[in-house]
């Protein structure tokens, strides 16, 4: 995601930050949800693994906000985000995974649960 992003939630009144403003931008995935577990934050990203991670563990937290929208700028993203956070403020504050793509947004509330087949 780019920096400049979290600058801009910073300035809409979120407490946002990057993950490279933290010494994480080589950090591992498993890392990064850990942080966010123990911060409270709800993570943002383009990686499909933090869904999948979450769904390994059976994770209540953290939340994840996954965007499926290729070259967003900073402020189109944020944009975004600020939508997404509207809508979705109470399954953000339970603990959801949310995907979000060009067209539709999906909410799956956490633990995610493999059905089987």
């Amino acid at each position: 995601m780019p920096r400049s992003a979290a600058t801009l939630l910073i300035n809409e009144g979120f407490d946002a930050i990057h993950v490279a403003d933290i010494g994480f931008s080589q950090a591992e995935d498993t890392e990064i949800i850990q942080k966010a577990k123990e911060e409270n934050y709800v993570v943002v990203t383009l990686d499909a693994d933090f869904h999948a991670l979450l769904a390994l563990d059976e994770a209540v937290s953290p939340s994840v906000i996954r965007i499926r929208i290729e070259r967003l700028r900073a402020k189109a993203l944020t944009d975004l985000l600020l939508t997404v956070i509207a809508e979705c403020r109470d399954d953000l504050e339970k603990g959801s995974a949310i995907t979000v793509e060009v067209n539709r947004m999906r909410v799956r509330l956490l633990p995610l649960v493999n059905s089987g087949c």
